[in-house]
C-alpha cells in the first residue's frame, strides 16, 4: 500500500516521474504490457506543467529536421493522436493551419518548408498563391501560404483525464505532492525516496524520468547515472495573449518561421477563441507571470499578416516554458530519449527538452520508451 505514516517500502515494476502528458502516455503503454506502475507527481495533479501550458496544436511534422525525433515521431504520433481521441472520446478539431510568407522575400524559406515537410512525410501540404490563401481566410495578408489541412486543436486536459484512465484501468497508481528526494542504482533496479507531505520509499525495477522542466534536476538525483548523460537545463518562456471578441479566422495561421522559433501565431480553441503566442524570453527562473508590456511586440508581428487587429484587443493571457537543452546560441536541440543503450543504467529511460511537438507525439514517444526499455 502506497502512503500512510512513516517510510513505506513497496517493490513495483515501474516508477514514471512526472505526470504531463507524456507521462502519463508513457505510463499507460507501460500498464497495458503488464507492468505494475507508479507515476510521482511533485505537483497537485496531472498536467500542472507544460502540459497545459501551450497552444494545444495537433502538429503535422513539418519543421523539424529529416531523421529527427521530432519529425519522426511527430508524423507517427499526429496519426495515433487522432484515432486515439476518436476511440476515447477526446474532443479535437482537424481545422487546417496556414503558414504565410508577408512578403516576397519569405517565399524561399516558405518553399524549403515545403520541402522539409514531404521529407518528412507531410504528404498532404500545399503551396497557396496569395488570392488562393485569401479564399480561405479573408482577412489574411500575404504573398504565398502553405496550406497544412491534418494540422488541428485538443483539449489536452481531455486527453490527459483519457490516457490516465486508461492507465489506472490496467492497474496503475497516481501520487501527488510528491516529488522524488533521491533515486539509487541497486542490483535489482532502484531504490527511490520521495519527499512531500507522506515521505516513502520503494524499489522499482524501472525508472522513467518525465519530469519535462525538472527532468535534468531529477536525473542528477540518480546515483549511479553518468553526469555526461544529463544534459544543462534552459528554460524558454513564451507568452500568450487572448483576442477580446471574436476573430474573422476560422483556421490557425503561423507566420513563416523565425530564426528564434515559429513566430507569433494565431491558433483557436475549442471554443473558437482566438489566442497568439508565443514570444521567446530566455528566463533563469520559472515565472509564468505574462508582462502586459510585451504586447507591444505582438501587434507589430501579428499585423503582418492580420492588418485588421484592433488596437487594444489583446488581453494577457497565460504563459508557458520550453525545457531547452541548449542555450540562445545553438540550434535547437532534438528529442533525447536516453536509455539503457546510451547511459548503460539497466531500466532507466531519460526524456530531456520534450518541448513541442510532445503534446502530438505523446503515444509514439511511449512506444519508443517501451521499446528501450525492452532493447
Amino acid at each position: 500500500m502506497i502512503g500512510g505514516a512513516g517510510q513505506v517500502s513497496v517493490d513495483i515494476d515501474s516508477v514514471v516521474v512526472g505526470a504531463g502528458v507524456v507521462g502519463l502516455a508513457v505510463a499507460r503503454a507501460l500498464a497495458l504490457s503488464g507492468r505494475e506502475v507508479i507515476v510521482v507527481e511533485a505537483g497537485e495533479g496531472i498536467g500542472v506543467g507544460i502540459s497545459s501550458r501551450n497552444s494545444e496544436v495537433i502538429h503535422a511534422g513539418i519543421y523539424y529536421p529529416g531523421g529527427s525525433l521530432k519529425a519522426q515521431l511527430c508524423v507517427e504520433g499526429k496519426q495515433r493522436l487522432y484515432a486515439y481521441c476518436d476511440e476515447r472520446g477526446v474532443d479535437y478539431q482537424r481545422l487546417g493551419k496556414l503558414i504565410v510568407a508577408t512578403d516576397d522575400a519569405q517565399r524561399a524559406a516558405l518553399q524549403g518548408l515545403l520541402e522539409q515537410g514531404r521529407r518528412n512525410g507531410v504528404d498532404d501540404l500545399q503551396w497557396l498563391e496569395a488570392d488562393q490563401a485569401r479564399e480561405l481566410e479573408p482577412a489574411l495578408s500575404c504573398v504565398a501560404a502553405l496550406w497544412s489541412p491534418s494540422t488541428g486543436i485538443v483539449d489536452s486536459h481531455g486527453l490527459m483525464l483519457a490516457l490516465q484512465g486508461d492507465a489506472e484501468a490496467c492497474g496503475a497508481s497516481l501520487v501527488f505532492h510528491t516529488p522524488l528526494l533521491s533515486a539509487r542504482c541497486i542490483e535489482q533496479g532502484f531504490e527511490l525516496h520521495m519527499s512531500g507531505a507522506e515521505p516513502m520509499s520503494l524499489t522499482c525495477r524501472e525508472l522513467i524520468n518525465c519530469a519535462g522542466l525538472s527532468a535534468p534536476q531529477v536525473a542528477s538525483r540518480i546515483e549511479g547515472l553518468p553526469a555526461q548523460h544529463i544534459p544543462q537545463a534552459h528554460l524558454c518562456k513564451g507568452s500568450y495573449f487572448s483576442l477580446s471578441g471574436r476573430a474573422p479566422f476560422r483556421h490557425l495561421v503561423y507566420p513563416a518561421p523565425e530564426s528564434a522559433g515559429l513566430g507569433v501565431h494565431m491558433t483557436l480553441d475549442l471554443g473558437g477563441q482566438a489566442r497568439f503566442g508565443p514570444d521567446v524570453e530566455w528566463v533563469d527562473a520559472i515565472d509564468y507571470v505574462v508582462d502586459p508590456h510585451r504586447a507591444e511586440g505582438f501587434y507589430e508581428a501579428i499585423r503582418r499578416y492580420w492588418p485588421g487587429l484592433p488596437e487594444g484587443s489583446l488581453q494577457p493571457a497565460y504563459s508557458g516554458i520550453r525545457p531547452k537543452i541548449t542555450d540562445p546560441t545553438e540550434p535547437a536541440a532534438d528529442f533525447r530519449l536516453s536509455g539503457p543503450k546510451e547511459h548503460g543504467v539497466p531500466g532507466l529511460v531519460n526524456l530531456f527538452g520534450i518541448e513541442s511537438p510532445g503534446l502530438t507525439s505523446c503515444l509514439a514517444l511511449a512506444e519508443r520508451v517501451t521499446d528501450s526499455l525492452a532493447a
